[in-house]
This record gives structure tokens, sequence and C-alpha cells, in this order.
């Protein structure tokens, strides 16, 4: 795929609005998005977030009714739920370093100034900073799935409008220490979704570059 084909998937995908509910991702298709969310980058690597894949029905009509109705919850193929810590703490950072040793072949040791920088990153901000900071490396992940969907002709609908406290309720996420800050619908567009015919609408590029 060269950069003019990365281009024209990019200009092909929206924000679809309604799916076909009729086709489903197959089991491939929906492993190569998840692996493109495994392999986003986040700040230092600790990937500080969970990814809930829904496809069970009567769990996604109890989202549907927390999400103000939208079809896109029970008409896409799966929904994607991004959903971070509610107490972020040094043992992640533990985790993570213990993952570092275990897939390198190396020692603690070997990593300890970097597990300090990550320890003091950490233990600086508190727990609403560290949401902020946490949310944003979802958010790349997010980023991650929806230009990957893009270029396997998969649609997708990024969506805020939902009640995080009846999200995290029905998939129970309190009792997992996690929040939901984000949902992602991916599948395939309706052939009634008028959205799909509209020109995209961004800021030129004069506008939206400052180059120095």
């Amino acid at each position: 795929m060269n950069a003019q084909n990365i281009i024209d998937k990019l200009n092909w995908r929206y924000a679809t609005k309604a799916f076909d509910a009729s086709r489903k991702l197959s089991a491939e298709q929906l492993e190569h998005l998840l692996s493109a969310v495994q392999l986003a980058p986040s700040s230092y690597g600790l990937q500080p977030y969970k990814v809930l894949v829904v496809s069970n029905p009567e769990v996604r009509e109890k989202l549907k009714a927390a999400a103000y109705n939208q079809t896109q919850i029970t008409d896409a193929s799966e929904i994607i739920v991004f959903a971070t810590y509610k107490d972020f703490n040094l043992s992640h950072v533990d985790d993570f370093a213990n993952n570092i040793v275990a897939t390198r072949g190396i020692t603690k040791a070997d990593i300890q100034g970097y597990i300090d920088v990550m320890n003091g990153a950490v233990s600086s901000r508190d727990q609403q900073q560290l949401q902020i900071w946490n949310t944003r490396q979802a958010y790349i992940g997010l980023g991650i799935l929806l230009e990957t969907a893009a270029l396997l002709d998969i649609d997708a609908c990024p969506m805020e409008g939902f009640s995080v406290e009846q999200f995290d309720d029905i998939l129970g996420l309190s009792a997992l220490n996690l929040t939901s800050v984000v949902v992602t619908a991916v599948g395939y567009r309706s052939a009634e979704d008028g959205y799909q015919h509209y020109k995209k609408v961004r800021k030129s590029k004069e506008d939206l570059f400052i180059k120095i």
C-alpha cells in the first residue's frame, strides 16, 4: 500500500452513523484491529488502560440505553470500550517492568534507571492528573484503531456520547478499578446511511498547519 492509498482510505472513512446489522467482522478482521491497538504507542509504553470488546447482544441493549439510544451500539459488529484505571499507581509500573524483563530476558537491575523515571512520572501526579494523562494514552490507541479499520475497509464510529457511570455499572468496571472513557463501534456501514455521501469537511492545510 502506497502513501496515496492511505490518504484515499482516510478520505473514505467517516464516523459511521448507521451500521448494517446483518454484516459481521470475521474473527481474523477483529484480531487485526485488536493487534493494532495492542501495538499502539503510549507514554513509556505503560498502556495505562484496558480494552473491552463487547459482542453480547443483551449487554449491548443495556449500553444502547446508556448511550442515548444510538443505534451504532447494537447494530455494529462489535463495540470496543477503552477504560482507564481509577487508581493508577506504582504497582502498574512494576507490572510493566516485569513484562520488560520477561520479554527481553534481562534483569530489573538492567532497567532500574528507566523504572525510576517511570515511578517519578507517576508519583509526581495526583489521581486527577493521572486520569487525564491516561485518557490521552487511550485516545492514541483509539486513533490507531480508527486508521487501521480504514486501511482494512472496516467502518468505525468513535463515541463519547454515553453515560460513563451507567457504562461502568453495566460492564462491571468499578470492581476492576476501571472507568470507561471512549467507545468505538466497528463493522460495516448501512447503504441507508446518508453521511457516507457527504464531502469531508476539514480545515485547509494553510489554516491547519504552521510551518516554522
